[in-house]
């Protein structure tokens, strides 16, 4: 079996720093939807993610909100909010807001 997602997107807020043991990072993307519903609209979803430790820590250094970066990582179902995130093991800095108002 497999659990492995990958994901590209907008970063929608700057990055929250959760309170744990361990350095711990939750951030939410925005990724819209590849076609139109039925309003001839393209929809987003927002996936919540959770860096941890190395990842977490380069990743904080280097963006900040509308940043598009991508995700690779598991799925996992939070035992707090019985909702499922994305537990991130590769993080790619993809543009920034910054470099595309240039």
């Amino acid at each position: 079996m497999l659990n492995q997602t990958v994901i590209v997107g907008r970063l929608i807020d700057d990055i929250k720093i959760a309170n744990v043991d361990k350095l711990v990072y939750n951030l939410t993307l925005a990724v819209p939807r590849s076609y139109k519903n039925d309003k001839g609209e393209y929809e987003t979803d927002f996936i919540d993610c959770q860096l941890w430790n190395g990842i977490a820590e380069n990743t904080m250094k280097n963006v900040k909100k509308g940043d598009l970066i991508g995700i690779k990582g598991r799925l996992r179902k939070s035992s707090i909010e019985e909702k499922m995130i994305l537990i991130a093991e590769k993080v790619t800095f993809l543009s920034s807001k910054k470099e595309e108002e240039k």
